[in-house]
């Protein structure tokens, strides 16, 4: 007996040591690493990983071996060497296994991302069949970040991988991330690596890290929440804001089985409102759905001896009431004024009790009205029911039943950003704003907080971030008017103040019918443009004509411009130039002739404005008629000299 139990301790203690063996964790790299990636060119890119405690990482790359060792919590990380563009090379990283990595370029890596223009994929574009057909470049490769929202940052990516640029991989590829790689790869003769970690319709602030973002007193509050919940990418704001208000989200109305109807049910523990006055008034601010309201009232022996005249004000929107326990009348319209009659063999001498239950089908909710006009009247008598009514929600209808990028700030960094973070790159092209265009203001320091706060998590240096502004989109205006795109515009432009940055304007090639124009081939190629002059210090002409200074003389306004490159140029055949608008002292604008005088000025003048004070070209969410270029084809920004 003795030897069976040493026998059983013995295979007790050797499955025990099989399985610690087999727990160790396997070397492992971040998703964005795999074969056929491209690595940055002339940077000690970081690689990094995970492994068990205190192991030993042997990365080789073209013929050199870098060691490193795992920390107590098993994050590892080196710097791969300092190396020319080339390739292919095979990467290998070796701990108790062995990762391999073939087709490895050296070139030029760039980030795209932004909202659905740069998600807009390349099958959707102008002559996509033939785009499609055409895209065999093996040194061009593609990588997309899924979409994926998280509360914190997260270490890694849920998949993904390096693909070669090929027909067959290109289709749903970042259309302006690819047509932008296309034409670097063309001009540089390099390898070009393109990461796409886009979502459409996004707000900047989703794509900013906790550290930069809860130092804005807009967004504090929202941060602070999504902190302190219990996240999963079911949560909905509204399902927390529910849980605030009520501390529980009731889903479906029993009030009638619970008696809530009753003049014997027990209230005591209900919440109180006051009525006349809309439930949203009271801190039950979007609520939808169900509410029962109760309220007694006290009548005389001779007042309860005859029927009773209820007058419930109005009620949004629909309601059923009972007088102690019985139906005395029903509505469906909430712009109507209640009006019920009780009959005497339902009243009571002493306490009788109104239960009201009402059904909110949207926006505002509740009894509403004026003072006066709720009350119980017995024969000459009125009795007033304004004051203090009991409420119970029991029911609430939950429109957006799940999260999206947009409910809190950091959830996109957080999901695509930070797990890909610090894999090296050259750049960032950033298509995103009309998320953010009724909020101009805000954008002016949100944009360039994004900048500065991906710059700052990547820790090399202020490395190239181009933009594309805004396409004309929308009805055109009649008249001249304010716009919040131009003021969107005016905020992209200003954020140019940063360094190494670059702006692509879109106002020319956009659709008024469509917020995703087609034509992405001629944004790439604008966005490549900034690049080979920014990044790569080609001496070229990268943006249009840019607005420099206005002098105000003899009823004309003289518009100076910079980015004139060999002249400025009017695509009209008869030489006008359309777009401008010119108001004097009392700010009313009215359009204007302008002509071109010299390699960089417009003069603009109107009969209607005799003392002109201020100028705006292209001001409006579609100035389609805007045709001031320089001569190398690149469209004049659009600007105002008012603020």
């Amino acid at each position: 007996m003795k030897n069976f139990f040493l026998n059983q301790l013995f295979l007790v203690l050797a499955a025990l040591i099989i399985t610690t063996f087999s727990l160790r964790a396997n070397v492992k790299l971040p998703l964005i690493f795999s074969s056929n990636m491209v690595l940055q060119k002339g940077v000690a890119n970081t690689i990094w990983g995970w492994a068990d405690k205190s192991e030993n990482v042997g990365i080789s790359l073209n013929g050199k071996v870098i060691k490193t060792k795992a920390e107590k919590d098993g994050k590892w990380s080196a710097k791969l060497p300092v190396m020319d563009y080339g390739g292919p090379y095979t990467l290998k990283v070796k701990g108790k296994n062995l990762i391999e990595m073939n087709n490895v370029m050296i070139g030029e890596v760039w980030l795209c991302s932004g909202q659905s223009n740069m998600q807009f994929p390349v099958s959707l574009t102008d002559n996509a069949k033939e785009e499609i057909a055409n895209a065999t470049y093996p040194n061009i490769r593609l990588f997309s970040v899924p979409r994926e929202m998280a509360q914190f940052p997260l270490d890694q990516l849920e998949k993904g991988e390096w693909s070669s640029c090929s027909p067959e991989t290109v289709s749903d590829f970042s259309a302006v991330g690819y047509f932008f790689g296309r034409k670097i790869h063309q001009d540089l003769h390099v390898a070009v690596g393109l990461i796409n970690a886009s979502w459409g319709g996004t707000t900047a602030e989703t794509w900013i890290s906790s550290e930069t973002i809860k130092k804005d007193t807009d967004f504090l509050e929202k941060w602070n929440d999504l902190q302190k919940m219990e996240w999963t990418n079911n949560t909905s704001p509204e399902k927390i804001h529910i849980n605030k208000i009520l501390g529980e989200i009731p889903l479906k109305d029993n009030g009638i089985k619970l008696g809530f109807n009753q003049a014997k049910f027990d209230d005591s523990g209900w919440k109180t409102v006051q009525s006349p006055m809309l439930w949203e008034k009271q801190g039950y601010v979007a609520l939808d759905g169900v509410a029962w309201y109760r309220k007694s009232f006290e009548l005389t022996k001779e007042q309860a001896s005859s029927n009773l005249q209820l007058s419930l004000a109005k009620i949004d929107d629909i309601d059923t009431c009972w007088v102690n326990g019985v139906a005395v009348g029903n509505s469906g319209k909430s712009y109507i004024e209640r009006k019920y009659e009780v009959p005497a063999s339902i009243l009571k001498e002493g306490k009788n009790v109104i239960a009201i239950k009402i059904t909110d089908t949207g926006g505002y909710g509740g009894i509403y009205g004026k003072n006066d006009e709720l009350f119980a009247l017995a024969g000459d008598t009125k009795i007033s029911l304004s004051g203090d009514w009991k409420i119970k929600f029991s029911e609430v209808v939950i429109r957006n039943a799940t999260a999206n990028p947009n409910d809190y700030p950091t959830l996109l960094f957080n999901g695509m950003i930070n797990p890909i973070i610090p894999y090296g790159i050259e750049g960032v092209i950033w298509y995103q704003g009309e998320s953010n265009a009724y909020r101009a203001a805000q954008y002016q320091r949100l944009f360039p907080s994004l900048i500065t706060d991906w710059r700052n998590h990547w820790k090399i240096g202020d490395f190239s971030f181009i933009w594309v502004q805004l396409a004309n989109f929308m009805k055109p205006a009649q008249q001249p008017s304010e716009s919040k795109w131009a003021e969107l515009r005016e905020a992209q432009t200003m954020t140019l103040k940063l360094p190494n940055t670059g702006m692509a304007s879109a106002i020319d090639i956009g659709d008024a019918n469509d917020i995703h124009p087609r034509n992405k081939q001629e944004v790439g190629r604008r966005l490549a443009l900034n690049a080979l002059k920014v990044t790569y210090g080609k001496d070229m002409v990268s943006q249009g004509p840019m607005y420099s200074s206005v002098e105000f003389k003899n009823s004309k306004a003289i518009i100076s411009f910079t980015n004139t490159g060999s002249g400025l140029m009017v695509k009209d055949p008869y030489g006008y130039v359309k777009g401008f608008a010119i108001a004097g002292a009392d700010k009313k604008f009215y359009w204007a002739p302008a002509r071109i005088i010299g390699n960089n000025q417009v003069e603009v003048i109107s009969e209607e404005v005799p003392v002109p004070s201020a100028v705006r070209y292209g001001w409006a969410d579609n100035p389609h008629d805007v045709n001031l270029y320089n001569r190398e084809g690149l469209p004049a920004n659009p600007f105002r000299t008012d603020n």
